[in-house]
């Protein structure tokens, strides 16, 4: 795990690579548009999302709109953000859900967000660290891949990851923190190959080059060279 100092110091070059981090998933004055955002997320890009959401509130603009409509029709339209039809389930049950057991009104606690289909730890942390402005962290596969390669975090799971973060950074930086590791996972520390030259965190990071030694390693054990012949 990182010092103090070196935490201090990561924190502190994020801020400098990337200070108008935000969510981005489209966040509007309906608190149930960012469950249902945050739901057809999973294994579609918020790019995505977004446009078909547009969509979608634009015909169901209320969590009653989406009881009247019913399921069949919520699916018809969120077919390009995959697996529509339990992403469908989902949102229809979340509207029910929100009607008989909350009355309308999207809690603010992460446990009882967690009570609605389709939203597990981190949609939990992101709908009250967004929206409700409760210090949280989202740990995505970025923040895992990003913060464990700058020794910020040790763990193997996002539970034990979010604790780990949440001993060493400050509370407002909860939230924020999060987003920059999404920022900084897309645009360099990318999964497979990452642009570790290029990196301003380089000299604080254990792990700089994994990716290309790992491949150099593979290529050795397989007994092939990489070189054209």
């Amino acid at each position: 795990m990182k010092t103090s100092r070196t935490t201090t110091e990561i924190l502190k070059r994020l801020h400098q690579l990337y200070p108008e981090t935000e969510c981005t998933l489209d966040i509007d004055e309906d608190p149930f548009h960012l469950l249902c955002r945050a739901v057809l997320s999973a294994q579609c890009t918020d790019v995505r999302v977004n446009q078909v959401s547009e969509v979608l509130f634009a015909e169901y603009p209320t969590y009653e709109d989406f009881l009247s409509a019913g399921q069949e029709k919520i699916g018809e339209i969120i077919k390009p953000c995959g697996f529509w039809k339990v992403k469908s389930s989902y949102l229809y049950e979340s509207a029910v859900l929100l009607k008989e057991q909350f009355h309308g009104e999207l809690p603010k606690d992460a446990q009882e967000l967690e009570k609605f289909p389709g939203v597990g730890r981190k949609v939990a942390n992101l709908l009250v660290s967004e929206l409700f402005g409760i210090p949280a962290i989202v740990v995505d596969t970025h923040c895992m891949r990003v913060s464990g390669r700058l020794g910020l975090s040790s763990g193997k799971n996002p539970a034990t990851i979010e604790k780990e973060l949440m001993k060493i950074l400050p509370e407002e930086e909860w939230a924020p923190f999060g987003h920059r590791m999404v920022d900084h996972g897309r645009a360099v520390c990318t999964a497979r190959a990452p642009k570790c030259d290029a990196c301003l965190l380089s000299d604080v990071c254990p792990k700089k080059g994994v990716a290309s030694k790992s491949k150099g390693e593979a290529v050795k054990r397989s007994g092939h060279s990489s070189k054209k012949v």
